[in-house]
């Protein structure tokens, strides 16, 4: 009787510390926050059309390019512009930022994020375009210390400058 007691007592201690681990994932309330903050960044730029892909990047065509759009191998020639949804810069190669230099990357090669390398296969050679990338095709919940904190979505400003079409399959 004894031996069936303990058995029923540690069943109930395993079963409760179980149901507390589950119930206390830390992660779930900063994908929470941060789903909410892109609602809420959508809700303030409503006047922006983005396009919601399926892998959950945001996809806004601000300017239409009329050349080549990079496939997978080809290499990008882009400017860009970095920032957190409130606006703070974290990264560019902009001229009003002093630099001049074109960033230069392989496509769809895992050079860049993924919602970086996703956005850019959207896009015609000589256009512009916003992506808004959820952490989870950024940094994810780690981030990219010190300068990106986890689960921060990121906000884009790309142009694509130039293309050189790569020796991949069908090229």
């Amino acid at each position: 009787m004894i031996k069936k007691n303990k058995k029923v007592i540690l069943l109930f201690i395993t079963t409760l510390v179980l149901v507390i681990l589950v119930s206390c994932n830390p992660s779930k309330k900063y994908e929470d926050e941060e789903k909410a903050s892109i609602r809420d960044y959508l809700s303030q730029h409503s006047d922006k059309n983005f396009v919601l892909k399926p892998s959950g990047l945001y996809y806004l065509d601000v300017i239409t390019g009329t050349g080549d759009i990079p496939r997978k191998h080809d290499t990008a020639y882009v400017k860009y512009t970095g920032m957190f949804l409130d606006g703070t810069v974290y990264d560019s190669n902009s001229e009003i930022y002093g630099i001049t230099d074109t960033l230069i990357f392989p496509v769809n090669e895992g050079w860049k994020i993924a919602g970086f390398d996703e956005g850019i296969t959207y896009m015609r050679v000589g256009g512009t375009a916003e992506l808004l990338i959820p952490s989870s095709l950024a940094y994810g919940a780690a981030g990219f210390y010190p300068y990106i904190p986890g689960y921060s979505p990121l906000l884009l400003d790309v142009q694509l400058v130039k293309v050189k079409l790569g020796l991949g399959p069908g090229k």
